[in-house]
């Protein structure tokens, strides 16, 4: 199987492939010979790796270093009696987890999708007879019959071909149809798109008919190879998930340090064992005093655990990033996997595929020549409005006689049609049925007012000489109302149509062609190829009467030539600009197709993607190079043509190992492989095949280019929010844990209790960082270079400003707490509610100074964010309805607290904001210092 599937077969002849595997061309195989084929090589389809259960998604939410830490705390929590915390947290992990799966949830379904590609039947040969079988029963050495519009069943080398082409633009990235021919011995190392003698699974035959010898079935197929590397690649964690897991080792290490720390120190200020000794209590009351101070330092702890622990973080990320999913939507993505919301935010290089993605996927005539003259035509995909010009001026082809000829001649000579699509949901009203190149014919024509119902009527085809690769040219024959009798079109290519040509029509007269009239022509025909068109020259002969059985020789010579028409799969009008905002933004694009070099370049020139000093590299460039090599320089090619799938996973290597955060577009069965390894895979939602979109962690609904960008700006502000409430959160929990810490240290009671710690760090602390997940992101945004991959979400900035909020926080509550035990000595329970007071309404209005880490509150509006009001709001009500509700007293240990109160809480909840304030206004004022600051701490 191993030594079958590592064959080169387009390097065999038609003979040795027979030899090799056992084949009689005229008879197939033997249907006993085939079952043991079938028995030795497997059923004929793609393979798929079992997929991950329901628990296995839902257990893989709990791997998170910071969930570990509530899962932990809730137990202590329970068996020490604290029911109510404990079932808080717990039922904030397990939402968390929920929401993680509902939004994950979905399978991959990339191995389903290229198993409805597979063809679901194939004609072969079996003992001299044509069957039809499922296509996964066929085996290497079956005889399989093509007919056009036949998906091609497996891998198979060609033993014959009529003009045969093969549709492959989901496999290779080539944009029009491949011409495909049997008797051709080609070299070793061709790439899959210029492999012209064979075919492959799941491509599909758009003309002419064939037949070939299967090589390769199943997994050993070019398509199975794709499907092996898709499961072969595991999923990385995103940056998002690596800085949120780091953040919660960070925290969880710290909480223990100081939890120890505190119980250390607590335990050995309360037992002082020589006092006791002294006072005769002996060695049972030192024990009994020393378990007494063991359980209450433990329970110290165990607030100082909930404090530094910010419950509601894995909640609060991973609802933003669901709202985060429900903007994209808007923006015309649609993410399929949540942490890729943050993901293109960080994106440092876009490799996109040209075909349908930079390119609008539909073959269009954008110039012709005829009269002497090069005439532009302007228009979008098949949408047959458009106008021609010269010089960018438009003119009436009334003043190009030739024109009408060329364009009638183009559209007459060919076999596709447009149709009107009314209900089609894409938003394009037209179609094309037949081949590509000829429909950039026929939408021409219309442009020019030549609709083929029309013109057929008076000129009905009467007989034709069928396309061949041979003679690369077909022929139609035509009554001529005009002239009278009867006139052939000719269309093929310009080089050999000119050949067979003795006159041209020049302002609508027939001159003959001279030498150096017949040099012009193909002078411009050479000029419109090195732009990348593809070129087809039309020609016509009158005749006398028609042909019985018309043939070349006959129709096929003393011709006119009329003109040439250069087309092209034309730029997206909008991707231009979309690069060009990429690149403001930092963002490299990177065109990655299997299509020709000088196509590729020619679109990059367009779109201005190819910078003066950017490379251009090809497939076989890149297989004489190694890994190290082509490492080195990669961050210099802008453009790679005529690659393969495995290319194009080597290229996305390359660039993460640079330190790149990738994002790789496509549509094709040929991108899934890199759409999988790249950071994050952007599929096309309407020109994209499942394969790519099942694969993909975001799909553009509208195909558009610049959607990517957008999404690119809402991905940075998800980031920036995030920090935001990161920030919030850990200078709230920060200050908490200094507030028990210096308490305790100062011999003071608790200033909060558990309850009163789960309740800010769940309620008044969630809704506010909630509303800061829908902050719409700071001016300028698309104007600053992507973050480094490696940069922590706590950089010094976020440091100094959680210190400078830690000491505001602190100063504030516990000098409401010293006042409340002065005024209320015997009263414990009143002086925490005045810290919890002090603390939960001071940080509702910090929240609001943190909307931005740098421009102030004034700059940024103080009600822009709605959100915030009702969040504030509410975490108000509570906050009241813990301190005045009677029946809540008891369980949140609070007390009811008057005017008196209040006075001294007013100016203290102040504090922290009028802080905030201050330090970014220090950093607006050292600005030039700021990126520096932004480093790594």
């Amino acid at each position: 199987m191993n030594k079958i599937s590592n064959t080169k077969w387009h390097t065999k002849s038609i003979e040795q492939t027979a030899e090799a595997l056992g084949t009689d061309l005229k008879r197939g195989l033997t249907a006993r010979e085939a079952q043991a084929r079938l028995e030795k090589f497997g059923p004929n389809e793609l393979q798929e790796q079992p997929r991950p259960g329901f628990w296995k998604m839902l257990l893989d939410q709990f791997n998170q270093f910071l969930v570990l830490i509530l899962i932990v705390s809730a137990v202590v929590s329970f068996f020490l009696g604290e029911y109510l915390d404990s079932g808080a947290i717990m039922a904030i992990v397990i939402l968390n987890a929920i929401l993680g799966v509902v939004q994950e949830g979905k399978a991959e379904e990339a191995l389903a999708a290229l198993q409805k590609m597979a063809a679901p039947n194939a004609a072969v040969l079996r003992d001299g007879h044509l069957l039809i079988i499922p296509a996964r029963e066929v085996v290497p050495g079956d005889v399989v019959l093509l007919e056009t519009g036949n998906y091609i069943p497996a891998d198979v080398r060609l033993v014959e071909s009529v003009n045969l082409r093969a549709e492959e633009a989901s496999l290779t990235g080539e944009s029009v149809p491949v011409e495909k021919k049997a008797d051709l011995v080609l070299e070793k190392d061709l790439p899959l798109g210029d492999r012209h003698n064979s075919a492959y699974m799941s491509t599909l035959v758009s003309y002419g008919r064939g037949k070939g010898i299967v090589v390769n079935t199943g997994m050993t197929t070019e398509i199975g190879l794709i499907a092996e590397m898709i499961q072969s690649y595991e999923e990385e964690p995103t940056p998002l998930q690596v800085k949120l897991d780091q953040l919660g080792k960070w925290l969880g290490i710290g909480c223990l340090v100081v939890c120890g720390i505190v119980f250390f120190i607590g335990v050995l200020r309360d037992t002082e064992v020589g006092m006791i000794f002294q006072a005769g209590g002996g060695l049972l009351a030192y024990l009994s005093t020393f378990r007494q101070v063991i359980v209450d330092m433990f329970m110290v702890a165990v607030s100082l655990a909930i404090a530094a622990v910010p419950e509601g973080l894995p909640a609060v990320v991973t609802i933003c990033l669901a709202l985060g999913m429900q903007e994209m939507i808007k923006r015309h993505a649609l993410i399929r996997k949540l942490p890729a919301v943050e993901t293109l935010g960080s994106a440092t290089a876009i490799c996109s595929d040209k075909t349908g993605t930079l390119t609008q996927d539909k073959m269009m005539a954008v110039q012709i020549y005829v009269d002497r003259t090069i005439l532009s035509v302007s228009g979008k995909g098949y949408n047959p409005a458009g106008e021609f010009s010269d010089d960018r001026r438009p003119v009436d082809l009334g003043g190009y006689p030739g024109s009408n000829l060329l364009l009638r001649a183009g559209l007459l000579c060919n076999d596709a049609r447009l149709e009107e699509d009314l209900d089609s949901e894409e938003g394009e009203n037209w179609r094309m049925v037949g081949d590509p190149t000829e429909g950039a014919l026929v939408v021409a024509a219309a442009k020019a007012g030549f609709w083929r119902e029309e013109l057929e009527q008076d000129y009905p085809r009467l007989a034709e000489i069928p396309f061949d690769s041979e003679r690369k040219r077909m022929a139609t024959i035509h009554p001529d109302p005009k002239w009278g009798g009867y006139v052939a079109y000719v269309k093929g290519a310009p080089d050999i149509v000119i050949e067979l040509c003795q006159q041209v029509v020049e302002d609508g007269q027939e001159r003959p062609l001279t030498a150096e009239k017949r040099r012009r022509i193909l002078e411009v025909n050479e000029a419109l190829s090195s732009n990348a068109l593809r070129v087809l020259g039309v020609a016509y002969r009158p005749l006398p009467e028609v042909p019985k059985t018309p043939t070349v020789e006959e129709t096929e010579r003393d011709l006119t030539f009329v003109g040439l028409i250069g087309m092209i799969d034309p730029a997206r009008p909008e991707v231009k600009e979309a690069i060009e905002l990429a690149r403001q933004a930092g963002i490299e694009t990177i065109m990655i197709t299997g299509d020709y070099k000088n196509t590729a370049v020619a679109i990059a020139d367009e779109l201005a993607l190819l910078s003066p000093g950017g490379r251009v590299l090809t497939g076989v460039e890149l297989d004489q190079l190694d890994d190290e090599t082509f490492a080195d320089m990669v961050e210099e090619v802008e453009v790679y043509a005529r690659v393969s799938p495995q290319h194009k996973v080597r290229i996305v290597e390359a660039l993460k190992k640079r330190g790149h955060v990738v994002a790789m577009t496509g549509d094709g069965v040929n991108d899934a492989p890199a759409l999988k390894r790249a950071n994050i895979g952007v599929a096309m939602g309407i020109t994209g095949t499942d394969v790519s979109k099942e694969t993909a962690d975001m799909v553009l609904t509208d195909d558009n280019y610049a959607s990517i960008v957008s999404a690119v700006e809402e991905g940075r502000v998800i980031y920036a929010n995030i920090r935001k409430f990161v920030y919030y959160l850990l200078s709230c929990n920060v200050g908490e844990i200094l507030i028990i810490f210096l308490a305790m240290i100062a011999g003071w009671p608790v200033p909060l209790t558990p309850i009163m710690l789960l309740v800010l760090n769940l309620v008044t602390d969630g809704a506010p960082a909630l509303a800061l997940g829908m902050e719409k992101g700071d001016p300028g945004i698309m104007k600053q270079p992507p973050r480094r991959p490696d940069e922590p979400m706590i950089n010094r900035q976020m440091v100094r400003g959680i210190a400078i909020q830690t000491v505001a926080i602190t100063a504030a509550t516990l000098s409401a707490f010293i006042v409340g035990l002065r005024w209320f000595p015997d009263n414990l329970a009143a002086a925490q509610t005045m810290a919890f007071a002090t603390l939960s309404i001071s940080e509702l209005f910090r929240a609001y100074t943190s909307r931005s880490e740098q421009y102030s509150l004034r700059s940024i509006g103080v009600f822009s964010n709605k959100w915030m009001q009702w969040a504030v709001l509410v975490s108000v009500i509570i906050v009241l309805a813990i301190i005045y509700v009677p029946f809540l007293d008891p369980i949140f240990e609070t007390a009811f607290l008057d005017l008196r109160e209040w006075l001294v809480i007013a100016p203290l909840i102040l504090v922290p904001a009028a802080a905030a304030e201050a330090n970014k206004y220090f950093l607006r004022q050292q600005k030039p210092m700021v990126s520096s600051l932004n480093t790594e701490y």
